[in-house]
């Protein structure tokens, strides 16, 4: 195997951790403000958000698409633009769902799916390139 192509793949293999992270993390935060404390599944949402996409960012930015030339700045502003246009997306893919009388627990895995794609492509390409 090509040095590139394993570089590739072990890239992908470290962009698929932060993200299993991100969606378990706020997956379980949903469930517990959702289910067990009652909330909307809307804020429920933004809280497990929240958190999940702050361990999202260390992880890719840090370990999976970690570069020194990256200027810190410059990707900070970058993820932060991605992930609001991420979040109207994920939130109105999940809604439609709910509004259809599909749960929002699996509104969320069909995101997930979607978005598994949709954020390497632009993490790798915008956010962190490599230079």
């Amino acid at each position: 195997m090509a040095q590139t192509e394993k570089n590739r793949i072990t890239r992908f293999a470290e962009y698929l951790v932060g993200g299993t992270l991100y969606f378990w993390i706020g997956y379980g935060l949903f469930a517990v403000a959702y289910s067990v404390f009652g909330w909307n599944w809307f804020w429920a949402k933004v809280l497990g958000d929240v958190v999940g996409r702050t361990v999202n960012y260390g992880i890719q930015r840090y370990w999976a698409f970690n570069d020194a030339s990256l200027k810190e700045a410059e990707h900070i502003q970058r993820y932060t633009l991605i992930t609001v246009v991420s979040i109207v997306v994920d939130y109105a893919i999940v809604s439609g769902l709910t509004l259809a009388g599909i749960s929002p627990y699996l509104g969320q895995l069909v995101s997930a799916g979607f978005f598994t794609v949709w954020n390497y492509l632009w993490y790798k390409y915008w956010v962190f390139p490599k230079k």
